[in-house]
C-alpha cells in the first residue's frame, strides 16, 4: 500500500511592522521593506502601535488590519500614486 501524507505547513509571518515613526512605518513583507507615510494612508496616524503591528496576509497581494478594518493590496503600498485617495462629501439641500 502506497500511502503519501500531506505535511501541514504553518507559515511564519511574512509581513512584520519594523519601525514606526511620526511620519509612517515600515514593513517587512518576506524580503521587500515598505514605507506606509502617514500622508499617503491617513487612516494609521491616530492607531495604537499595537493595532498597527496586528497585520495579517490573507493572501500573497493583500493585507489586513483587524483591530482597525482596514484592508490594503500590496500594490497600492508599493504604488501609491496609481490609488489617490479619493474622498466624497455629500451635500444635504433643504427645500
Amino acid at each position: 500500500m502506497n500511502m503519501k501524507f500531506a505535511t501541514l505547513r504553518t507559515d511564519i509571518s511574512t509581513v512584520e511592522v519594523t519601525n514606526i515613526s511620526q511620519h509612517g512605518f515600515w514593513m517587512l513583507l518576506e524580503n521587500e521593506e515598505l514605507f506606509l507615510p502617514f500622508s499617503e494612508f491617513p487612516w494609521f496616524r491616530e492607531a495604537s502601535v499595537g493595532k498597527i503591528v496586528h497585520v495579517e496576509r490573507p493572501s500573497a497581494n493583500h493585507l489586513y488590519w483587524p483591530e482597525l478594518d482596514i484592508d490594503l493590496a500590496v500594490e497600492s503600498i508599493r504604488q501609491p500614486e496609481r490609488f489617490p485617495l479619493i474622498s466624497t462629501v455629500g451635500t444635504i439641500s433643504e427645500e
